[in-house]
């Protein structure tokens, strides 16, 4: 759009450039190019020279996971999980099947039996066999590793969305990171303006006699305080910008721009259809998608649709599996084979049949019906038996673990929410105090210049529950910005 809009623009000043009868007059013609011009060239400029347009916090998600390394990783290991269920369906429901031949010289001395006597003799062997083969019965081995082959690839997928939603929450809390201390250098560039008006007042009012020299260098230092809160801030801003960079692999030669105005997140709350309204009535706060949900709605929601949940779930469930299988494997395998073969063999000095005729003559069939029945084998199937037991165990234990942590995860995060919206509550009935109190005449004490309100600001989203707008744990997609 940027790049049509600078086009359509050079067109219209090339179109500008034609001869005019009406621009005749150098006068005219001067006007003309002073008002609009100058103008339409300088605003080209600015266009090409900003690079790009400020991105959204959905853009730069969008942006991570295209862009992401783990994103690429998890393909390939979904890829891998494809050809594993590939492979256990053939051996379900395929035989093995291999061809073979080989051909030799033998060559040396042998006894001829009429003469009793050595003579030097040489012959040739070629042999040819295909043969197949299928298990009847392997305890249900294939069966198993083809549901086992189905779940990883659930596994894989389960994955992939998992990486996707931590990127996304780590892109999240970095973009409200950046915005954070961008609105937060502003404050303190408006406030150090203040206090530089107040010391230069202030140095005046003591040429005058009207101040003291010990109330010029207390605003000295105040405005001394107030550079330093900015040099910080401003150093936190280039860090949480270069993380934000960093997780959605932002190329380092281009410089990223965000839209760092409030008024435009509300817009695209709007804008994606967000319903519903918090406790404060705010544009910014987290809104659900369904305001009326309950707590145990949702950690219901979060059990049944979390990623991590789904893992355990399905490694809870090949565990099982294998353990089916390794118990099964203490019986006999029965297995069904069969097979042709034929040979062509010459003999020096001796008359032998043609190729052709040796290979149809020579030619045999053959039919195998075995059972192989474990006796004793060091007690491997036992032990495996027991190692898979063990693994079961494991990770029926991970999986209840796991839920256990999500529910409260989610818990928390409900109870973050409330009471985040309860401080935006307050916050704001503050905010509207204060302005009444201002409107009224009784404005808040002035110190250095800069208001009392504005003295002690927050030291930044060092925790979680320090940004400016709560970020929810991951809770299965129940909530979005």
């Amino acid at each position: 759009m940027r790049y049509a809009f600078i086009f359509n623009l050079l067109v219209v000043l090339a179109c500008c450039m034609q001869p005019c009868p009406a621009l005749n007059n150098q006068a005219m013609l001067n006007s003309f190019h002073r008002k609009w011009l100058v103008p339409a060239l300088a605003l080209a400029v600015t266009a090409s020279a900003s690079g790009q347009d400020a991105m959204t916090l959905r853009d730069c998600m969008e942006f991570a996971i295209s862009n992401a390394t783990k994103i690429r990783i998890q393909q390939a290991a979904i890829g891998d999980a494809q050809i594993d269920r590939r492979d256990a369906a053939l051996a379900l429901f395929t035989p093995q099947i291999n061809a073979s031949t080989y051909a030799y010289y033998n060559f040396g001395r042998s006894i001829d039996p009429q003469t009793n006597t050595y003579f030097n003799t040489t012959s040739f062997h070629n042999n040819y066999s295909v043969s197949a083969g299928y298990d009847l019965f392997d305890g249900f081995k294939a069966v198993n590793n083809y549901k086992i082959s189905r779940t990883g690839m659930q596994i894989a997928e389960s994955r992939e969305k998992q990486v996707e939603a931590d990127i996304c929450l780590a892109v999240m809390e970095a973009y409200y990171n950046v915005v954070y201390y961008k609105r937060l250098c502003d404050v303190y560039e408006e406030q150090v303006a203040v206090a530089e008006q107040a010391l230069q007042r202030a140095r005046r009012q003591e040429e005058l006699g009207q101040k003291g020299h010990a109330d010029v260098i207390q605003m000295e230092a105040d405005l001394a305080d107030r550079r330093y809160e900015l040099t910080n801030t401003l150093n936190m801003y280039n860090s949480q910008k270069m993380t934000l960079e960093d997780l959605m692999f932002w190329p380092m030669d281009e410089e990223l721009v965000i839209v760092t105005d409030f008024r435009s997140f509300a817009g695209a709350q709007d804008d994606s259809g967000a319903q519903g309204n918090n406790a404060a009535q705010g544009n910014n706060a987290v809104i659900l998608r369904e305001p009326e949900a309950t707590e145990e709605s949702i950690v219901d929601f979060a059990l049944e649709n979390n990623p991590a949940v789904q893992i355990a779930a399905w490694t809870m469930e090949n565990a099982r599996l294998q353990l089916n299988t390794a118990k099964w494997q203490l019986l006999p395998s029965v297995g069904l084979y069969a097979g042709w073969s034929t040979s062509y063999y010459t003999y020096q000095g001796s008359q032998t049949a043609a190729f052709g005729d040796q290979f149809r003559n020579n030619g045999g069939e053959y039919v195998e019906v075995s059972v192989s029945i474990p006796i004793w084998n060091r007690m491997s199937r036992h032990s495996a038996v027991a190692r898979r037991q063990h693994a079961f165990d494991k990770a029926a234990a991970e999986y209840d673990q796991t839920r256990r942590d999500v529910e409260s995860e989610v818990r928390r995060a409900v109870q973050d929410r409330d009471g985040a919206a309860t401080a935006y509550g307050q916050a704001q009935r503050k905010a509207e105090v204060l302005a009444q109190s201002q409107e009224a005449g009784a404005g808040p004490h002035l110190s250095a210049g800069v208001p009392d309100g504005e003295q002690q600001l927050p030291e930044g989203p060092g925790r979680r529950d320090e940004l400016p707008v709560q970020i929810p744990h991951q809770a299965g997609g129940g909530q979005i910005l």
